[in-house]
C-alpha cells in the first residue's frame, strides 16, 4: 500500500500532476535531444544550481556563473552539488540519510563550520521517517514522492546553512531514480524561483500539516515541475541556434 496515495485526491492535484507529465513527455521530444542532449543537460544542471542558489539568497546572474567568476560559496556549493547527482542517483533509494549528509557536505563546505557538514542539528525522528519513505520505495508515484521529499526537508531543515539546496536536490534525486527525470533534464528549480513567493507560501503552507496545506505545496510543485519541462524547451532552442 502506498501511504501517500490518499494525497492524489486532494482536490486539482492529481490533475495538476497529470499536467506536469504530460509537459514532462511533450519537452522530452524537443529535437535538440536526437544529437545534443549532453549540451541540454549541461546548461539544465547548471539553470537547476544557479535557481537554487538563488532560493538561497545567493542571487547571480547566469552568465556570470557560466563564466566562473562567481566565487560566492552558495552557489559553490550548488554546483558541486548538481555535478555530484549522476553518482548518488543508485545510493540514494538504499541508503537515503548517507546521501543526504553528502550533499550537505558539498553544499555547505565554506558556509558552515566544518564540523557541522553532514550533521544532523534538528528532526532526526522525522528523517527517519523519511529515509523510511523513500528506501525502495516503488509504489509512490515519483512525482508525489519528490515532491513530499522537497517539502519536509524544507520544512525540517535539517541542516546548518543552505538546507533548501539539499532538500532541491533530493527531490531532483528522486525524479531521477524513479525514472520521471532519468536524464536530470527538468529544472523544477528554476519553476520555483519564477514563483518565489508561491513557493515560500505553500511550502509554509504544507509546515501546517493541513490537507489544504500540502494541497498548496503539492499544486505549486506540479506548476514548477510543468515550468521546469518549458525550460528545456528553451535550452534546446538556444542549443539548436548555436550548433
Amino acid at each position: 500500500m502506498d501511504p501517500l496515495a490518499p494525497l492524489l485526491d486532494l482536490a486539482d492535484v492529481a490533475p495538476a500532476f497529470a499536467e506536469a507529465r504530460d509537459s514532462v513527455d511533450a519537452a522530452m521530444r524537443h529535437r535538440s535531444l536526437r544529437r545534443h542532449g549532453g549540451q541540454v543537460a549541461a546548461e539544465a544542471s547548471l539553470r537547476a544550481a544557479v535557481a537554487s542558489a538563488a532560493l538561497e539568497g545567493s542571487s547571480y546572474d547566469l552568465d556570470e556563473v557560466r563564466g566562473g567568476t562567481v566565487t560566492d560559496p552558495v552557489v559553490q556549493g550548488a554546483l558541486r552539488v548538481a555535478e555530484s547527482l549522476g553518482g548518488l542517483v543508485d545510493l540514494w533509494p538504499r541508503a537515503p540519510r548517507q546521501v543526504l549528509a553528502k550533499l550537505h557536505v558539498l553544499a555547505a563546505r565554506g558556509v558552515v563550520h566544518d564540523h557541522d557538514l553532514g550533521r544532523l542539528t534538528s528532526g532526526a525522528e522525522r528523517i527517519d521517517a523519511l529515509a523510511g519513505l523513500v528506501a525502495g520505495n516503488e509504489e509512490t508515484p515519483p512525482l508525489l514522492l519528490a515532491a513530499i521529499v522537497h517539502a519536509e526537508l524544507l520544512t525540517l531543515r535539517p541542516f546548518a546553512g543552505p538546507a533548501g539546496v539539499v532538500a532541491r536536490a533530493a527531490a531532483r534525486l528522486t525524479l531521477i531514480g524513479r525514472g520521471f527525470d532519468p536524464r536530470g533534464l527538468v529544472t523544477a528549480e528554476v519553476g520555483h524561483l519564477n514563483r518565489e513567493p508561491e513557493y515560500v507560501g505553500s511550502a509554509g503552507a504544507y509546515a501546517t500539516g493541513t490537507p489544504d496545506g500540502v494541497r498548496s505545496w503539492l499544486r505549486h510543485y506540479a506548476a514548477a515541475i510543468t515550468a521546469g519541462a518549458e525550460e528545456i524547451v528553451v535550452i534546446g532552442d538556444g542549443v539548436l541556434a548555436t550548433v
